[in-house]
């Protein structure tokens, strides 16, 4: 352990605009009217030392391995890209991961099984990339590494090897997260929901399981990937150092869902695909969306602690939940996976909800992605409505699904809502005003008995993906928003989110929100930005055929964008 071992200041990051580091996103294209680098709150939970053991056992995978390239192996059906492909067996005496009687082993056994020995790498081995092209990517590192780089742990950007703080985020170089400990040691002594379990009238559930950490990318790479468990440390760290957990919360059992439930939203095989990569080191369904042995169970785990989080909430045993869960789910469709995702967990919640009685389901991603696999699901559906609010840019940016005029078919016209940025660094104001004129309105006149919140914040101020703007006040508002739509049942999906101080403010203070707390104040409220404007603009008078009750927005909206013409003509 490092001897300056200490917890950093709540170090303020800056908006993703560095001149020489382009965001980690599938569109390339400089957006003119980026916001400046501003800066980002944030609660603490890194601290400058690098060299902690226990950090680097888990997060850089049980053991060494070769990168190089996979070859495709087709496994019931769908495409599984393979490193290696031998079956894990639990017999082994290298490291590797395991598999035990085709269960998960709890993270102590595993963590236990990783102190042994693991064999060394060559540089070739660590610094080799899949060169696969895969026009399905979410993520396309910035840089390739050079010996003179390093990268942040709290946004995953590459530095050079001079700077001692991160040029996008400002975090110290080689910190790690701190404080996951402390809500470790409260899992015991929280409060588990159980069906005789007395429970106050005012109540919020959250659902985490520690297994869900073993889902890493274990082949080895120099970059981080975005999507790694130090996301959930993270967030964990954060409600435990503001003191709602567990005090303040319940804990839902966490449990594996079973197929015949993902039978209600994905194809066999697309179930199978995801189940049989326990029998492999690691592997990739796209050349961003991998799996290790213990992917599949952290999959289940995550989609049973949303559908019974959504049970409870229909069934009135809480007033709402938190699902702080991985892998996020919006991307997987009926029959893939991709964007990170493997099983859909919004779907699942959604239909586990109506399984409980709720006969209309309102989903609202606000994720800076379109959810294409959750609008896929329900597309024909006009029990479930599904609105989005995302970074589209005319389709180059990812998955580049979710223009306004997708409206949904058949029966289901008119309950897809796309709202699909034009731009780049889209901040608080546009995201409520959105909501003012358009989500509220049709959620009212939809009148759902749950809503369902698909919370990625990469939208955050800060995230190497999204380079957005949108700040905790501006989530902790719109979480505010959306509890008055199906009477307080509301439930909070974890999707994206990759700069760990922007993921960990937001979460908390969304949480906050579920607890009763009013939004935190912003001050420096303004004006919609003019694009903000015609993107709302074009959505009302796509929906308004469908719902009647957006008229009234429709001409409100459009006399501001002439009025806002006006000022800036004169």
């Amino acid at each position: 352990m490092a001897s300056d071992m200490r917890p950093l200041n709540s170090q303020e990051g800056q908006i993703c605009g560095v001149s020489d580091q382009a965001c980690h996103s599938k569109s390339k294209s400089d957006n003119d009217g980026k916001p400046s680098r501003a800066k980002a709150n944030g609660v603490s939970s890194l601290s400058g030392s690098h060299n902690d053991v226990k950090f680097l056992k888990e997060n850089s995978g049980a053991c060494n391995l070769n990168s190089d390239h996979a070859n495709p192996l087709s496994v019931d059906g769908a495409k599984v890209s393979i490193a290696r492909s031998e079956l894990i067996d639990s017999s082994d005496d290298d490291g590797c991961l395991h598999v035990v009687n085709e269960s998960c082993m709890t993270c102590d056994d595993l963590f236990q099984e990783s102190d042994r020995e693991q064999p060394g790498g060559t540089l070739e081995d660590l610094f080799s990339f899949n060169d696969e092209e895969d026009d399905d990517s979410d993520w396309e590192p910035s840089a390739r590494l050079v010996l003179n780089k390093w990268f942040c742990l709290n946004c995953t950007m590459p530095n050079m090897e001079e700077f001692t703080h991160c040029q996008n985020c400002d975090e110290l170089k080689g910190s790690v997260v701190v404080g996951y400990d402390a809500f470790k040691a409260h899992l015991a002594q929280a409060a588990l929901l159980s069906a005789d379990t007395a429970l106050p009238s005012v109540s919020t559930a959250v659902g985490f399981d520690e297994r869900m950490l073993l889902h890493s990318e274990i082949e080895v790479k120099p970059n981080p990937h975005p999507e790694r468990p130090d996301r959930l440390r993270a967030i964990a760290a954060s409600l435990a150092a503001a003191g709602i957990f567990p005090s303040k919360c319940v804990m839902v059992p966490p449990r594996e869902i079973t197929k015949e439930e993902l039978l209600m939203v994905h194809t066999s095989d697309h179930i199978d695909s995801v189940e049989q990569t326990k029998n492999m080191l690691y592997s990739y369904f796209t050349s961003d969306t991998y799996a290790n042995g213990h992917s599949a169970c952290a999959a289940k785990l995550a989609a049973g602690i949303c559908a019974d989080l959504a049970s409870l909430i229909v069934f009135g045993r809480v007033r709402n939940g938190f699902a702080m869960v991985r892998p996020p789910g919006h991307h997987a469709g009926v029959k893939q996976a991709m964007g990170f995702c493997l099983h859909n967990n919004a779907a699942v919640a959604a239909l586990a909800a109506q399984r409980a009685g709720a006969k209309k389901v309102l989903i609202v991603d606000w994720d800076v992605h379109h959810g294409n696999g959750t609008q896929e699901i329900f597309d024909g559906d006009n029990s479930v409505l599904y609105i989005s609010l995302h970074r589209h840019e005319d389709g180059s940016f990812y998955p580049g699904t979710g223009a306004a005029h997708e409206v949904g078919v058949m029966d289901g016209q008119g309950f897809s809502v796309n709202i699909p940025w034009s731009r780049g660094g889209v901040g608080d104001n546009d995201y409520i005003f959105a909501f003012q004129h358009v989500v509220l309105p049709i959620a009212a006149e939809f009148a759902p008995d749950i809503t369902i919140i698909s919370a990625g914040f990469d939208a955050a101020r800060g995230d190497p993906l999204g380079c957005c703007d949108v700040t905790p006040f501006g989530y902790s508002r719109m979480t505010s928003m959306l509890t008055a739509c199906s009477q307080g049942k509301l439930l909070v999906i974890l999707e994206g989110g990759y700069n760990l101080r922007s993921i960990s403010s937001s979460a908390t203070e969304v949480v906050k929100v579920l607890l009763g707390d009013n939004p935190i104040y912003d001050t420096g409220a303004t004006e919609p930005s003019e694009e903000g404007i015609q993107t709302v603009l074009q959505v009302l008078s796509i929906q308004q055929q469908f719902w009647p009750v957006l008229v009234p927005s429709f001409a409100s909206v459009l006399a501001l964008q002439r009025s806002v013409f006006n000022k800036y003509s004169e």
